[in-house]
């Protein structure tokens, strides 16, 4: 069963972070541009927005990248889908519409590791810059500052709180311009936009890396910029 959490992150002095949008089962093309960052996993890190699994052909990687000791991401609600399907909660038809037809196929047993995997992932992580707290939640913040989402993970309705931060769409379809208190800025996925988007303080950097012809967004959280993913277009 999954329990909301919280993670804080120190600062890291010894290398650069990152984070990017929602994977979606297309890790080997992460790995491609983290090769041209020159990503270094014994000093840099990267952070997620979750929503590893589903609609892309490399679901079954995450296992391997939740492995890896440089990796964190959010839990996002294609994870609490996963799990939901494993409980016997989740309707079949309804869960392959929603790319879980990898999962679907599986044993039991195989279902279960990527479940133990799923459930111990934070709802929200917080990690230290030289510039200030930047927040990392799947969707949204469902409060006007990030203390009191944080309180509320953690409180008597914990379950609502969890839901809100990984399903809701309301900040991105209503344009809302109100910006986080308690945080330099938060970064969320879960929405495709067509390109790196900003409300207030709140960075959306899931540009729909798993359809035809997009890509993803990778923030560098120094400078909550995003850095170049493609190779630059060689003129003759």
């Amino acid at each position: 069963m999954y329990t909301p959490t919280v993670q804080h992150f120190e600062r890291n002095t010894k290398g650069r972070d990152f984070v990017v949008g929602d994977i979606h089962g297309c890790f080997s093309r992460l790995q491609e541009h983290l090769n041209r960052l020159r990503f270094n996993p014994e000093r840099d890190r990267l952070f997620s927005t979750g929503d590893l699994v589903d609609r892309g052909p490399e679901s079954h990687f995450a296992t391997d990248w939740l492995s890896c000791p440089w990796f964190f991401p959010v839990v996002g609600n294609h994870e609490l889908m996963a799990c939901a399907y494993h409980a016997g909660q989740m309707d079949r038809t309804v869960y392959a519409q929603n790319g879980g037809g990898w999962f679907i196929g599986m044993t039991p047993e195989e279902r279960s590791l990527y479940v133990s995997a799923f459930e111990c992932l934070p709802t929200a992580i917080e990690v230290e810059t030289t510039e200030g707290l930047v927040g990392i939640v799947h969707a949204d913040v469902p409060t006007p500052g990030w203390a009191a989402m944080r309180d509320g993970l953690m409180g008597e309705n914990a379950e609502a709180f969890l839901t809100l931060c990984t399903w809701s769409r309301t900040r991105i379809s209503s344009g809302l311009p109100d910006r986080v208190s308690d945080v330099l800025a938060v970064v969320v996925g879960h929405t495709p936009v067509d390109r790196f988007t900003s409300l207030g303080n709140v960075l959306f950097v899931d540009t729909g890396a798993v359809y035809r012809g997009r890509d993803f967004t990778i923030l560098d959280l120094a400078t909550l910029k995003p850095v170049q993913v493609r190779e630059p277009v060689q003129w003759n």
